[in-house]
């Protein structure tokens, strides 16, 4: 759907139109190219990293063999585990991983554009030799996949719904660097209001407010007084962070058993589906967190994309003077638009008060809501895409506690960098241009 139209000037070609049609068959795709030329950004990267993977995890692979659980003791039927020679199934991928770049390689050669599809499956074969070589080099070379998946969605819950607020906030075009302050302020009203009423659903219900409630000063400070957005974030993070542990100091230490003592949220398993192996745990295996994550995201992405509250909103974080002339209240939509996404993202920080432990500690998000942030970027401000990206910093956040576990030489140091590695990559084009809203992060004035 088009905001603006402009009607045709008499004699003088239009662009896409006539010009399309005097063209010769199939040189269309060839002009829209020559307007954004393809860069040597993903061929360099690919080809970089399909050369390491095959030295790595190739060359100097190790040469046991390492074993993938698929199923527990308590699933309907069990799954034989997965064995994979390591250093075989180092050179096989790499060799794959080679292949690719080198296509990529060819493509750009020819002035093509790389599909979606190659950077992805790139990414797929790479985390898949990397885990072989890091079981198949540890004392025990053997883990449950099953389990490894599992842990990774579980801890990628609030980084999903960090993730949320922040499409949210800037597909109508604010910039949301308080989604750190979002999910703590969650995580303490959820742990206090939990403890001072023993219900965990009151407080998941206040933990939402707590986080509407920073996103509404946030709203105000950037769209109504034009403060600079990032600005506006940081100072938001700071506040909560030391109001959250003042009161915590103050009033939570002074009588846990009151204020620090939130009933806990279960898993709710579904009979039967619960018991399948490997999607099991991850789908009907969940908290109720959990399962607003799923619904969450679902529901963003169909009333982002698919109704015409999204369009509005995708119209104002794109170009916010023609949606205006249409009648959008541009200030409005904003305001109640990060409100929300703040409500999202206070109920991904009562996982961790009211799931993960049961008390509030300061500092509790332990950083999650600037990966969260990161998982936007990486998730192409798609809320699917960021969904996806999440599970990527859940499962490397999980597969760093199981690599010493079994004992592997990798450090863990570097597995708690990696994904911040992987975002780095991702935003310096391996999965494409990432082009955040046009109108991102700069105020509206009307008139």
């Amino acid at each position: 759907m088009s905001i603006t139209a402009t009607s045709p000037q008499p004699g003088k070609p239009q662009p896409g139109k006539s010009g399309a049609r005097a063209a010769r068959p199939g040189t269309e795709r060839r002009t829209d190219i020559s307007e954004k030329p393809v860069t040597w950004k993903v061929p360099v990267l690919l080809s970089a990293l399909g050369i390491v993977a095959f030295i790595f995890f190739g060359l100097l692979g190790p040469n046991q063999t390492a074993s993938f659980g698929l199923s527990s003791g308590g699933d309907l039927f069990q799954l034989p585990a997965v064995q994979v020679p390591a250093f075989l199934g180092g050179i096989i991928l790499s060799v794959l991983m080679l292949g690719l770049a080198g296509y990529a390689v060819y493509l750009k050669a020819k002035d093509r554009p790389a599909p979606r599809w190659l950077p992805v499956t790139f990414t797929v074969l790479f985390l898949a030799a990397f885990l072989i070589w890091v079981v198949g080099g540890a004392r025990t070379p053997s883990i449950s996949l099953a389990g490894l998946i599992a842990g990774s969605v579980t801890l990628a819950v609030p980084l999903v719904f960090g993730s949320l607020s922040g499409v949210l906030c800037e597909r109508v075009g604010v910039v949301n660097i308080a989604i750190e302050g979002q999910l703590l302020g969650g995580a303490f009203t959820a742990a206090l209001v939990a403890s001072m009423t023993r219900n965990p659903f009151v407080g998941l219900l206040a933990a939402a407010a707590a986080g509407a409630l920073v996103s509404m000063v946030l709203a105000l400070f950037s769209i109504k007084y034009l403060v600079n957005q990032i600005i506006v974030g940081v100072v938001l993070n700071v506040l909560v962070s030391g109001l959250t542990g003042f009161l915590f100091n103050t009033v939570m230490q002074a009588n846990k058993a009151q204020f620090n003592s939130p009933p806990g949220l279960d898993n709710i398993d579904i009979p039967v589906l619960s018991s399948i192996p490997i999607i099991g745990p991850v789908l009907f295996k969940q908290s109720v967190v959990g399962y607003l994550m799923y619904i969450a995201v679902i529901v963003v992405w169909v009333g982002l994309f698919k109704t015409k509250w999204g369009l509005r909103v995708r119209a104002v974080g794109e170009h916010p003077q023609a949606a205006d002339t249409m009648g959008i209240k541009v200030n409005t939509t904003r305001f109640w638009n990060v409100t929300l996404g703040g409500a999202i993202a206070g109920i991904g920080g009562s996982f961790f008060t009211l799931v993960a432990i049961d008390s509030f500690t300061e500092e509790i998000s332990g950083g999650r809501g600037f990966i969260a942030l990161a998982a936007l970027i990486f998730g192409r401000w798609n809320p699917v895409g960021a969904f996806f990206a999440a599970l990527l910093f859940g499962f490397a956040d999980n597969l760093q506690s199981i690599v010493t576990i079994i004992g592997t030489p990798v450090p863990s140091q570097f597995m708690a960098m990696l994904p911040y590695l992987v975002t780095v990559l991702a935003v310096a084009g391996l999965v494409g241009r990432s082009r955040p809203p046009a109108a991102s992060g700069i105020p509206y004035v009307k008139g």
